[in-house]
C-alpha cells in the first residue's frame, strides 16, 4: 500500500478507499447485530492523544447511532461517587441489538484515577481484583466484549499535543489533566502494565494497536472488530418510493411568504 515520502504514513487517498470498504461492512454488521439482537461492548482506552476520538468517529460516522451508541461519561456526580464504582457504567450496558462504544470506561480507575491519586491504592487494588470477575459475568450473560488499547509513542504524543496548542480548532481537546499526564509518561506506563497483567484474561483479552499512524490505526481497529464479531449479510427488500398523492394539493411555498429565513451568506 502506498506511503507518504516523509514519515511512512498512509496516504489519505489510500486510507479513504480502504475506509469506505470497511464502512460498508460495518453497515452489514449493523444489520446482523440488530437482526440477531446481539449485545456488544467495545472499550477504547489508551494514552491521551492516542487517537481514540478519531477512531471512534471513523467507526461510527456511517452507521446508526441507535445501534452504535457512543458512551463518554463525564466526571461522576457526588451521588455517583457514593455508588458502587462500576454501577454507572453497567447502567450503559447494551440491550439486544446494540453496540455500546465506551470512549474511556471503568478502566479510568486503573489509569488516570490511580496515577493522579483520585482513588486510594486499596481502591485500585480492589478494582484490579474484581474487574475480571465482573467482565466474566458480562461475557457469560452473552455480551461480546472487545477491549482495545491504542498505544502512541512518546514523540508522536508530544507532536500531537504541540499541534493542539497551536491550532484554535483543536485547543478544546487540551485539558489540565492532559498536560499533567504529559509529564507523567512513565507513571502511566506502569499503571498500564499493572492493568494488563491483572485484566488481560482469556474471556476478555486486551488487543493493542500502534497508533502513531492514525489512519492505519483506524483501519486496523475496524478490521479487528469486523473479524471479532461473526456476521452475515442480511438480505434487504429493495426500497421503492410510493407515488406522491395530489390529494389536498395547494401552493405550499406561498404559505411561507412573510416568514423569516436565515440570511443566505453563501
Amino acid at each position: 500500500m502506498a506511503k507518504d515520502d516523509s514519515a511512512g504514513r498512509m496516504k489519505r487517498k489510500d486510507y479513504e478507499k480502504e475506509l469506505e470498504k470497511l464502512q460498508v461492512e460495518l453497515c452489514h454488521l449493523q444489520d446482523w447485530v440488530r437482526a440477531q439482537k446481539l449485545k456488544v461492548i467495545i472499550i477504547f482506552e489508551g494514552r491521551d492523544a492516542a487517537g481514540k476520538g478519531g477512531t471512534i468517529k471513523a467507526l461510527t460516522e456511517k452507521v446508526s447511532p441507535r445501534v452504535f451508541r457512543v458512551c463518554a461519561l463525564p466526571a461522576p456526580s457526588d451521588r455517583q461517587k457514593s455508588q458502587l464504582f462500576l454501577q454507572r457504567y453497567i447502567e450503559q450496558f447494551p440491550a439486544g441489538g446494540e453496540i455500546v462504544i465506551f470512549d474511556r470506561s471503568w478502566y479510568n480507575r486503573a489509569g488516570v484515577e490511580y496515577v493522579m491519586g483520585f482513588c486510594s491504592p486499596a481502591d485500585h487494588k480492589r478494582f484490579l481484583e474484581l474487574c475480571p470477575l465482573v467482565e466474566k459475568f458480562a461475557v457469560d450473560a452473552g455480551i461480546i466484549l472487545i477491549k482495545l488499547w491504542l498505544e502512541v509513542g512518546m514523540e508522536e504524543q508530544e507532536r500531537r499535543f504541540t499541534a493542539r496548542i497551536e491550532d484554535p480548532l483543536r485547543q478544546w481537546k487540551l485539558s489540565p489533566m492532559d498536560t499533567e499526564s504529559f509529564g507523567r509518561w512513565y507513571d502511566y506506563s506502569r499503571a498500564r502494565d499493572m492493568m494488563f497483567e491483572a485484566t488481560d484474561t482469556k474471556h476478555a483479552p486486551w488487543r493493542l494497536i500502534r497508533s502513531d499512524d492514525k489512519r492505519r490505526a483506524r483501519l486496523n481497529v475496524i478490521s479487528h472488530i469486523l473479524g471479532t464479531i461473526p456476521y452475515k449479510k442480511v438480505k434487504r427488500d429493495k426500497v421503492k418510493l410510493p407515488p406522491r398523492s395530489n390529494k389536498g394539493r395547494y401552493n405550499d411555498q406561498a404559505s411561507l411568504r412573510g416568514l423569516k429565513f436565515v440570511e443566505e451568506r453563501y
